[in-house]
C-alpha cells in the first residue's frame, strides 16, 4: 500500500537537487516543512552511522547536537519533542541502540513521538550469516529491531533502496499520526547511493483538526480509554480552554496534564493525585510566561506540583515512566527547541549523578537554563517507600563538577546556597548580570526535609509493594 505522505509530482523544473539518496529523503522529512518536523536532531557517532551522519549534517534545513552518550541523547530528543512536537536522535547499531532504548520507552509511556534513527550494518552483512562487533555475538541482526517492536510504533530495517522510500516514510508517518516513538534503520553503506523513488519531496503533513481530536479525546475519556492529558498529543489545548469558558465547570488537572491547562483560569482549582492532591496551589515569584518548568523524578515532582503557574508558563515531566536523570538530557532538547524560552530545571543530587555529563552540552551549545540541584544526599523518593543503605550516594562538589566542565568556555554561572535568603539572592543574580548565561544552583537540604506529598504518597507505595501475595 502506497504511503499517505508520497508524492507522485515532478521535481521542480528550475531546481538541481543534491543526489536523491536515502539520507537525503530522511533528512527532508526531518526538516521538512510539515508540522511537527524535529528540524533539530540529538546524536552520538559510532562506525556504523558516520556516513549516516555525514549527510544528514549536509542538510541545510537541520540542526545536529552531538550529546555525551546515547541516552542522554534519547532524552534530549524527548525533550525536544514536548516542545516542538517530535523529536529525533542518531546513534549506531546494538551498542548504542540498546544504550538510548530506555530512553525511548519513556517518550512511548508520554506519546511523543521520537524518531530513532540508527545506522546499522553493511547490506551485504545481513546475507552472510556472519558476527559482527558492537553485537552481542550472534549472527542475527533482528535482536535490537525485537527490542524496539515493544516501545515503538513503527519500524522500518532500510537494506535495499527499492523499498527504503516507503518504509522511511511509513515510519515517520506512523509516529506523528499515533504520537509515538518510531525505529528506522539505514544500512551504513546505503546513504550516500542515489535512488530515484527519492528525486522528489515529500508533501506537507497535517494531523485532524484540533477540534475533532478534543471531541474524539473527550467521547473516549468518558469510556476510560484515554487520558485528557492527550490534549496536548492533538494539539488542543486551546479548544479545552473555549470547552472550559463554555461549560463552567471547575478544572482540576492531573499531574501528567499540568501545564496544559492555563491556572490562571477562573475555573482552575489545582491538581488531583489522589491522596496526595493539592488543597490550593502556593503562590511563587521567579516564573513568567516565557518560563518552563522541568521537575525531575523525585520530590520535584511533589514540589513543583504546587506551583501556580502564570499564563503561557510550560511544565514538563515524566510521569508514567519516572526515570532518573530524564531531566537533564530533556533540559538540554526542549532549550534547543524553545530557545526563546527560560528552562527552570529541578533535579535531585541523585538523578543528576546519572546524567551529568550533558551540561557540557548545554554550554556548548550556549543554553541559559536555570538548574537547581536539590543536595540532600541520597535518593529521597526511594527512602520515603524503603530505607536502606543502598539510597544513600556518594557526595559531589556539584558546583565544582559544573566549573570544571564549563572549564572557562561559554557562559555559566555556578551558586551554593544553604538558606532563603541565600537563594532569592541567586535568584535576583540569575534573573539579572547572568540572564543569559546557563546557570547552576546547588540547594544544600537536609536529607529528612521532604513534602508532605512525598511523605503520604511513599508510605502507599511502600503499602501496595508490600502486600502478601492473594491466597491461591
Amino acid at each position: 500500500m502506497k504511503s499517505a505522505l508520497r508524492p507522485h509530482l515532478a521535481p521542480h523544473p528550475r531546481r538541481s537537487p543534491p543526489a536523491p539518496t536515502a539520507a537525503r529523503w530522511a533528512g527532508t522529512l526531518l526538516g521538512g516543512s510539515w508540522r511537527s518536523a524535529p528540524r533539530t536532531f540529538s546524536a552520538i557517532p559510532g562506525d556504523f552511522n558516520l556516513t549516516l551522519l555525514d549527510h544528514l549534517i549536509a542538510e541545510p534545513e537541520l540542526n545536529y547536537v552531538g550529546c555525551c552518550n546515547e541516552l542522554n541523547a534519547g532524552y534530549a530528543a524527548d525533550g525536544y519533542a514536548g516542545a516542538k512536537g517530535a523529536g529525533a536522535c542518531v546513534v549506531t547499531f546494538t551498542v548504542g541502540g540498546l544504550s538510548v532504548i530506555n530512553a525511548i520507552a519513556g517518550s512511548y509511556s508520554e506519546n511523543l513521538p521520537v524518531i530513532r534513527i540508527v545506522g546499522g550494518p553493511n547490506s551485504n552483512d545481513y546475507w552472510m550469516n556472519r558476527i559482527l562487533h558492537h553485537t552481542i555475538g550472534l549472527p542475527d541482526f533482528s535482536q535490537e529491531l525485537r527490542c524496539f517492536q515493544t516501545v515503538t510504533c513503527g519500524q522500518a530495517v532500510v537494506n535495499n533502496l527499492e523499498d527504503a522510500y516507503e518504509l522511511i516514510d511509513t515510519a515517520i508517518s506512523t509516529a506523528l499520526k499515533e504520537s509515538k516513538p518510531a525505529y528506522i534503520s539505514i544500512c551504513c553503506n546505503l546513504p550516500g547511493i542515489p535512488h530515484p523513488t527519492f528525486a522528489t519531496d515529500p508533501v506537507p503533513f497535517c494531523l485532524e483538526s484540533n477540534r475533532c481530536a478534543l471531541l474524539c479525546i473527550l467521547e473516549e475519556k468518558q469510556s476510560g480509554d484515554r487520558n485528557i492529558s492527550e490534549i496536548r498529543v492533538a494539539k488542543a489545548q486551546q479548544a479545552f480552554v473555549e470547552l472550559a469558558d463554555a461549560c463552567g465547570y471547575p478544572i482540576a488537572i492531573m499531574p501528567s496534564a499540568k501545564g496544559l491547562v492555563p491556572e490562571h483560569h477562573p475555573h482552575f482549582i489545582g491538581t488531583y493525585w489522589g491522596a496526595v492532591s493539592t488543597a490550593f496551589c502556593a503562590e511563587i515569584g521567579m516564573l513568567s510566561g516565557e518560563t518552563t518548568v522541568s521537575a525531575e523524578t523525585g520530590d520535584s515532582w511533589f514540589n513543583c506540583q504546587n506551583l501556580r503557574l502564570p499564563e503561557n508558563c510550560g511544565y514538563e515531566f515524566q510521569m508514567q515512566y519516572g526515570s532518573i536523570g530524564w531531566s537533564v538530557g530533556a533540559t538540554l532538547g526542549y532549550a534547543q527547541a524553545a530557545k526563546d524560552r527560560h528552562l527552570i530545571a529541578s533535579i535531585g543530587d541523585g538523578s543528576f549523578q546519572v546524567t551529568a555529563q550533558d551540561v557540557s552540552t548545554m554550554i556548548r551549545y550556549g543554553q541559559r537554563s536555570i538548574i537547581f540541584l536539590i543536595n540532600n544526599g541520597g535518593y529521597t523518593i526511594e527512602v520515603e517507600i524503603h530505607d536502606g543503605p543502598y539510597n544513600v550516594i556518594k557526595n559531589w562538589d556539584y558546583t565544582g563538577l559544573v566549573d570544571a566542565i564549563h572549564n572557562g568556555e561559554g557562559k555559566c554561572w555556578t551558586k551554593k546556597v544553604r538558606t532563603e535568603k541565600e537563594l532569592i539572592e541567586a535568584i535576583a543574580v540569575v534573573r539579572g548580570a547572568h540572564k543569559y548565561s546557563l546557570c547552576f544552583i546547588k540547594v544544600i537540604v537536609h536529607k529528612d526535609d521532604t513534602s508532605k506529598e512525598l511523605l503520604e504518597w511513599g508510605s502507599r507505595v511502600s503499602a501496595a509493594n508490600s502486600c502478601p501475595p492473594n491466597p491461591q
